[in-house]
């Protein structure tokens, strides 16, 4: 009896240090859970391979656990970028892609995203990109099948845009035939075409080109391009796949036309009015303004971006006061940069325009969270800090409710329970 007692106590404690050798416990300062509107203190969280299995206190802790110590530090949920271009890292984007095989912008696009995923966001949405073939769909499953650390990525492989529109080279002659950086399309049937094409090679979101663009060559961004025939054919050709439609559009008109044709986001909404806020609260319709990337540019001399700069300089007051405007009415707003590649990071700067919107530092943080996961319809996986969801989780070492500018300035990345960041603890 005193040999079997003392084989079950022997086996009871291995099981026990079995099972802490598979559990991390996260010690947290400040916790932003993504649900709450509040910071909670004095907080741990379990963490037992790729999930989250607790959110609690220290007594969560047991024997044999891995401990990580961010008691100094505020924790909060993996980052959420709603619009990236991985591979438009050069300002003379349209004829870039030109110069290196898909293969290499496969290369440079990986190096992208995992600066972004260094820098706290767990999760991409590709808002299209220049390349002539599905470089990010690439990364994206290379990523998933193990073969480089980098963070989640949904998306489309390409813009799809009009022949002499954002997504098309515009300042060549016509004896030249050269591929546009965007896939060009003309007529509904050419775009169920492309649809069908996108999906079959990979992209999970469709992007269109409703209106000219700010950064482009030879399209004007206050017209809109698209009819309403190729809109429609658009989001009914995706929908088929359950594939959701992001729309590019700067004009009222364009964004108004992508609405009603059931786009999921109005990508940018620079000239949005009020009957535009109106349709999009009446259909649910969230919009992703993309204010840092204009931040970035304004500044610089770079000839390929003069247009966007004097654009900027035009209409940037106005702009916001629509972008406040449509927040107060209720419209809803997701998150993301315009991330194109240069040379670091500057997504985390998007927070602090948001606050020029009038959104307090936890907003614009669940903004980028619990809401950008659920526009991508992944709010049971990822956003949140709690049992069940992927453990995706960073840690600032100031406190951003008091300093929003401390979201630049991440110094720790759990992606899927691994470690991908650990400065200075």
């Amino acid at each position: 009896m005193k040999k079997s007692l003392f084989l079950i106590v022997c086996c009871t404690l291995n099981a026990l240090l079995l099972t802490g050798q598979n559990r991390t416990v996260i010690i947290c300062g400040n916790l932003i859970d993504g649900i709450s509107e509040t910071a909670r203190a004095n907080t741990v969280i379990l963490v037992e391979g790729e999930r989250i299995v607790r959110v609690g206190t220290r007594d969560l802790i047991a024997p044999g656990d891995s401990i990580v110590d961010l008691s100094g530090y505020t924790v909060m949920p993996g980052l959420i970028d709603m619009h990236v271009h991985p591979n438009l890292n050069v300002s003379d984007y349209q004829i870039s892609h030109l110069k290196g095989s898909s293969a290499h912008k496969a290369l440079v696009g990986l190096k992208a995203v995992q600066d972004l995923l260094a820098a706290g966001w767990t999760t991409l949405r590709v808002a299209g990109d220049g390349d002539v073939g599905y470089a990010n769909m690439d990364i994206r499953d290379a990523i998933n099948n193990g073969l480089f650390k980098g963070p989640r990525i949904y998306g489309a492989g390409h813009y799809l845009s009009i022949s002499g529109g954002g997504g098309d080279i515009n300042f060549l002659s016509h004896e030249q035939e050269l591929i546009p950086d965007g896939l060009i399309v003309d007529g509904p049937e050419e775009m169920r075409k492309a649809v069908r094409r996108e999906i079959k090679y990979g992209s999970d979101w469709i992007k269109v080109l409703v209106t000219g663009a700010f950064m482009s060559a030879g399209d004007n961004p206050n017209n809109v391009h698209m009819s309403s025939e190729e809109l429609k054919m658009a989001v009914e050709e995706a929908a088929r796949r359950d594939v959701p439609v992001m729309a590019h559009a700067h004009a009222a008109e364009g964004i108004k036309m992508a609405v009603k044709a059931g786009a999921r986001t109005i990508e940018h909404g620079s000239f949005i009015d009020e009957e535009a806020m109106n349709l999009m609260i009446q259909h649910g319709t969230w919009l992703i303004p993309t204010l840092s990337v204009s931040t970035y540019y304004e500044g610089t001399e770079d000839a390929y971006l003069q247009k966007a700069k004097e654009i900027r300089k035009q209409r940037k007051e106005s702009m916001y006061r629509n972008y406040q405007l449509a927040r107060r009415k209720g419209v809803k707003f997701g998150l993301g940069s315009d991330f194109v590649g240069w040379p670091a990071p500057y997504s985390g700067n998007e927070f602090a325009e948001y606050l020029k919107l009038g959104f307090t530092p936890m907003q614009a943080i669940i903004t980028a969270t619990a809401v950008n996961a659920q526009i991508l319809k992944k709010e049971t996986e990822i956003g949140t800090l709690e049992a069940g969801k992927y453990a995706d989780i960073i840690a600032t070492k100031g406190n951003p409710l008091d300093d929003i500018s401390e979201m630049t300035r991440v110094k720790f990345v759990m992606k899927g329970g691994e470690i991908i960041k650990n400065e200075g603890l």
